[in-house]
């Protein structure tokens, strides 16, 4: 499948602004895998204190974006419509490189299982080739009747 615009992602992730890490979808083959864009600005509400003067992309933020592209494998299925995916565990986490402004973090996202709304995977962020992050993560779908 190819890439999503943005008002596309909207459609299926329930993040908006400031916590919405995902900018463009380049192309997910559903129930399979996704590759994700955000484009890193000084305008990020985080780089006002993270840090001043030396502005770096909080780790947190970079698995946050991971784990974005990766909902995307499964919510981009009708049959998840309106599902909010949250994460259970976070394991093998490795930060690599400083993420700053200017940059672009390019998460890959590969789905290793899925089991009725429970799953698991395996990430990995880079910036101009050079991998920034990676990650497994467990995550649960939660029906949109669950969530209010």
């Amino acid at each position: 499948m190819p890439g999503m615009s943005p008002k596309e992602i909207l459609d299926i992730l329930p993040h908006r602004y400031p916590m919405l890490l995902v900018d463009r979808i380049v192309d997910v083959v559903p129930g399979k895998s996704c590759r994700g864009i955000k484009n890193v600005t000084f305008n990020e509400a985080f780089f006002v204190g993270h840090y001043p003067g030396n502005p770096i992309m909080p780790g947190v933020l970079i698995v946050e974006a991971m784990a974005q592209a990766g909902a995307v494998i499964l919510l981009t299925d009708p049959a998840f419509d309106g599902y909010v995916p949250v994460i259970g565990a976070i394991d093998d986490v490795r930060l690599r490189r400083p993420v700053v402004p200017g940059d672009t973090l390019e998460s890959q996202v590969e789905l290793l299982w899925f089991r009725r709304d429970v799953g698991r995977i395996k990430a990995v962020a880079t910036v101009g080739g050079e991998v920034a992050a990676q990650m497994e993560l467990t995550f649960k779908l939660i029906k949109p009747t669950e969530t209010q």
